[in-house]
């Protein structure tokens, strides 16, 4: 896992821009620190099936509320983002792994442990893959829908704008 603060490890974009000091927040805006059994068993899910979210990944302050229901959104396609969007807080660069080929299952796996009713599926972008990942999102709904059948799926895909014409 990449440590933000260490400007080697950031996006280059990124790594020259020094970090702006966030003002103290109001204390009615402070979330629970999470816990609780709820919690446990999502994050124990997530690591038997070595699946990324975007609720750690992003570092949502609502992890808490949602893993303690078993609610978690899944971030396919690795933990590395190939864009560098200022608003976003994933880790940016060059993605140091290929995509795995066993996640959708994983995904489909860990969808059915938590009993889910609704599952939202999003990723980092993957412009170093020709498709983008469209593949990739294609075969873990294709996993999800036969493990789960009972589960509606939200999807929540990149762009796709640098994928190349010719490989769709």
């Amino acid at each position: 896992m990449r440590d933000l603060k260490i400007p080697e490890q950031r996006h280059p974009e990124k790594a020259r821009r020094p970090d702006n000091p966030q003002p103290k927040k109001p204390s009615w805006i402070r979330v629970k620190a999470p816990g609780g059994k709820g919690y446990a068993d999502t994050a124990k899910i997530m690591r038997e099936n070595k699946l990324v979210t975007v609720c750690e990944e992003a570092g949502c302050p609502n992890v808490g509320e949602c893993w303690s229901q078993g609610h978690a959104t899944m971030m396919i396609m690795g933990e590395v983002c190939t864009r560098a969007c200022t608003f976003c807080n994933i880790a940016t660069g060059r993605p140091p792994e290929a995509l795995d080929i066993f996640e959708p299952g994983r995904v489909a796996d860990a969808v059915s442990k938590l009993g889910l009713n609704h599952v939202v599926i999003t990723s980092v972008d993957r412009d170093d893959i020709e498709d983008g990942g469209a593949e990739h999102f294609a075969q873990t709904i294709r996993a999800v829908r036969k493990r789960s059948p009972g589960t509606t799926i939200e999807i929540l895909t990149p762009d796709f704008i640098r994928c190349d014409p010719k490989g769709a």
